[in-house]
């Protein structure tokens, strides 16, 4: 036992040296020789346990956010996971790690349209530029992500005294949100030049990508092996059930994971009073309001003050085709660039008070489609956020005279 100790405590400060050298401006490529040479392997606890000691000892939280991708970068490939774990489908981990698949692959793509940016001509310009917003809106997505883990996940963690990794990825997480704002800024920048969008593409779309790619590693190698050994099933619980509040990033669950032992279900989760919800005009259980919300001969969606796409109803035959991957997204980013500028207009005319309602229809494969949006205000005139009704009137069109005896169609 004592060898492991040993050899553990060795380990230990020889990453610390040698996070130190990084941090003293040291050759990446030399320090990660060091460690080939002298470490290994390193079991994935000991480099939490070294950002944590680090930072206890003086070492500012904003430097070690700076150095998180060097260190990453050295350390790459050298991380003992331990033992493989299997994880049931539709589990929260399943979940995230299908979200880094899904996100890796948007990354392949924007890596592309940028390394092709450089061979198009002012005519074929536009067009890249909107393959490149379009790409970048689906990595925005990836907020969702880094939200479950600041607000479900590491909570936990901070639960057991684990606070210094939390903390440094966090910091890279705004670090990556800033980088993704900023190349979706330039991006839209009206009349850029292909000169300007290739210095852009150096300075911020670039270290972009790159920063939600070194974020999977991240996670993969150090996160997630932390988070399955930590927590229990009754944690994972209470995370599967709140991930909605968040939704999904790039990823629609098609399986939901159940908790199989009887003490994973907490009190939580057990329904108020009568499990009914009381409202001024009577009271319905969550399963007969879900029944009628998707039994109304219409498409609802509903967003919050804030822009965030929080619920849509679930009919048999959808008009517009949703899946639980756009909850909690910024419904401008739902929507082409060349429409946002109206679904902006609505959301600030309905925000102010100017206007509470705005409809359009149009011809979809033959139908009429009838589109209206909805301010929602609460008894005192607050905007609680807009109501999407989609319906196809296209029978409602043709109706002609009156029925009054009872026939089923």
């Amino acid at each position: 036992m004592s060898i492991h100790i040993d050899n553990s405590t060795f380990r230990k400060a020889r990453l610390k040296e040698l996070i130190r050298k990084l941090h003293a401006g040291e050759s990446p490529d030399s320090v990660r020789q060091e460690l080939v040479q002298t470490l290994g392997a390193i079991p994935y606890g000991e480099v939490v346990e070294v950002e944590q000691e680090l930072l206890e000892e003086g070492l500012p939280q904003e430097e070690l956010v700076r150095l998180c991708d060097v260190h990453s970068a050295v350390l790459e490939g050298r991380v003992d996971l331990g033992p493989s774990r299997a994880i049931p489908e539709g589990h929260p981990m399943d979940v995230l790690m299908h979200e880094n698949r899904a996100l890796a692959a948007v990354i392949d793509q924007v890596n592309a349209q940028l390394a092709a940016v450089s061979e198009v001509d002012d005519a074929e310009l536009q067009e890249a530029i909107f393959r490149l917003t379009a790409l970048f809106n689906q990595l925005m997505d990836v907020d969702k992500h880094y939200l479950r883990k600041e607000y479900l996940l590491f909570p936990y963690l901070e639960q057991r005294g684990v606070t210094g990794p939390p903390k440094v990825m966090w910091g890279k997480h705004d670090e990556i949100r800033d980088l993704l704002r900023g190349s979706l800024e330039v991006l839209k920048t009206p009349g850029i030049t292909r000169e300007e969008l290739l210095a852009s593409i150096e300075i911020v779309l670039q270290p972009a990508v790159r920063g939600v790619a070194d974020m999977i590693v991240k996670e993969e190698q150090i996160l997630f092996p932390m988070l399955m050994d930590a927590l229990s099933e009754a944690d994972w619980y209470e995370i599967q059930k709140q991930t909605p509040e968040f939704g999904y990033c790039l990823y629609d669950p098609p399986t939901e994971w159940v908790a199989t032992r009887p003490e994973a279900v907490s009190a939580a989760a057990a329904p108020s009073r009568d499990g009914r919800i009381q409202l001024p005009s009577g009271s319905l259980s969550v399963q007969e309001l879900q029944a009628i919300l998707n039994t109304l001969p219409v498409d609802i969606t509903f967003v919050s003050s804030d822009n965030r796409v929080k619920y849509f109803s679930q009919s048999r035959e959808r008009i517009f085709q949703r899946n639980r991957a756009i909850l909690n997204r910024d419904v401008r980013q739902c929507h082409p660039p060349a429409s946002v500028h109206i679904v902006d207009k609505i959301l600030d005319d309905f925000r102010s008070g100017r206007q509470n309602r705005a409809a359009f229809w149009i011809h979809r494969r033959g139908r009429m489609i009838h589109i209206e949006y909805f301010a929602v205000r609460n008894d005192e005139g607050e905007y609680l956020g807009t109501l999407e009704v989609t319906q196809d009137i296209t029978g409602y069109r043709a109706l002609e005279g009156e029925k009054r005896i009872l026939s089923y169609e």
